[in-house]
């Protein structure tokens, strides 16, 4: 059985120009919680075991998709990011 990767807006309130907060799952458990400044211009994980990193890319779309009317998704590139980071 392969493993699903997901994201989903974090259930903390943001303030007004606050960070924008997801949560990303894997097989439906969080394992870890995105970040992006409200311009997109900086954003980070931080894994549950409490380490950080910064994402494959300096540009979000390479990471997230969707917004708006489209639901919020990981890219293939993040998927493959992920599944690199938890082989270790």
């Amino acid at each position: 059985m392969s493993e699903q990767y997901t994201i989903r807006h974090a259930t903390s309130k943001r303030e007004s120009f606050g960070n924008y907060e997801y949560e990303i799952l894997k097989d439906n458990e969080i394992i870890a919680h995105f970040w992006h400044d409200y311009r997109g211009d900086e954003h980070g994980i931080k894994f549950m075991d409490g380490t950080t990193d910064n994402c494959p890319s300096d540009n979000i779309t390479d990471f997230i998709k969707g917004g708006g009317p489209e639901p919020f998704s990981l890219t293939p590139t993040a998927i493959e990011w992920l599944e690199k980071r938890f082989a270790q």
